[in-house]
């Protein structure tokens, strides 16, 4: 188990991470989610040992990154977001110098090698430079090396940034497989991702925590708040603003200006708010182009909580 109390990182008077607590649970595929900035990486480089927290507690497995880091380390694979490869190394060479790293023994390291390289679908470019390898290739590469001396954990930090669709497919069904042995957290962007991979969701911004629980947990917290969309004509985001500001459960999550006004807004109660929003359209003699409504999406949910918050 990876236990996360009340953690911060501060640099200077930034404050990256503030006063986090969560826990990932043995067996589990937790899907870390939020925008740049938001405090991700500096987490996973605080739980791998790359960074200590400056108030706070991390333990895995009841041993604290801190005071016996060795000992975590030696039980963790992590794939940083830019794949710590070396392009004049051949894969099999690359893969035998991360076991010296890692201690592995003589008698140990032909099994552990061909372990890696199996699992992580390597065979046909074992005999190849890294510098040969397309991305999907070098990603594999990566992971290998996060799993080359068996840890119990693995942290991946947008382990699927920069692969084409069907690269995605492979590297997730790659962690869905790992998952089934191992605790894994990993970072993304991407929402099917989470969907796709993630036993429960953890949602960071502005480094607090903004939500977790499973996707359904998500959605039942959230089914509440209906999704507006509208598309209007004669109106300025500033006497949009202006005028919903006067519904108080309903919440500007994202608008842009061209030839028309394009909003997304969150509606907080149950009341059905679309007869008062068409009123006040027709009131500020605005063209209305389109009104539509549905329940909130995980996308959906992931942009009210990760919104700056101006737009409301």
């Amino acid at each position: 188990m990876i236990e996360i109390h009340n953690v911060s990182k501060h640099y200077g008077t930034t404050k990256a991470v503030n006063d986090i607590s969560f826990t990932v649970k043995s067996g589990e595929i937790l899907g870390f989610l939020g925008p740049n900035g938001a405090g991700k990486t500096t987490t996973m480089k605080m739980i791998t040992c790359y960074m200590p927290p400056t108030s706070g507690h991390i333990k895995i497995d009841g041993v604290d990154v801190v005071e016996n880091s060795m000992a975590v380390r030696r039980r963790i694979g992590y794939l940083p977001e830019n794949t710590p490869l070396y392009d004049d190394m051949g894969v099999v060479e690359y893969l035998q110098f991360i076991a010296d790293v890692r201690k592995i023994s003589k008698d140990e390291r032909k099994g552990a090698l061909n372990r890696a390289i199996d699992v992580c679908g390597l065979g046909d470019v074992r005999h190849k430079d890294i510098h040969e390898l397309s991305k999907g290739f070098r990603q594999r590469v990566g992971l290998a090396q996060a799993i080359i001396h068996d840890p119990d954990f693995l942290v991946l930090d947008e382990p699927t940034s920069g692969l084409d669709p069907n690269q995605i497919v492979e590297i997730r069904k790659l962690i869905r497989n790992l998952g089934r042995e191992k605790t894994v957290i990993f970072s993304t962007h991407i929402m099917q991702e989470v969907q796709a991979i993630s036993d429960r969701v953890l949602i960071i911004n502005d480094g607090v925590i903004a939500a977790q629980g499973t996707l359904d947990e998500l959605k039942a917290q959230e089914n509440s708040k209906q999704i507006i969309f509208l598309e209007l004509l004669g109106a300025t985001q500033e006497s949009v603003k202006s005028v919903f500001a006067e519904f108080p459960q309903l919440n500007i999550v994202e608008m842009s200006e061209g030839k028309s006004i394009k909003l997304q807004l969150s509606n907080d109660k149950q009341d059905d708010m679309r007869s008062s929003i068409f009123n006040s359209v027709i009131k500020n003699n605005w063209t209305l182009l389109e009104m539509r409504q549905h329940q909130a999406s995980l996308e959906d949910i992931f942009r009210q909580l990760t919104s700056t918050g101006g737009m409301s």
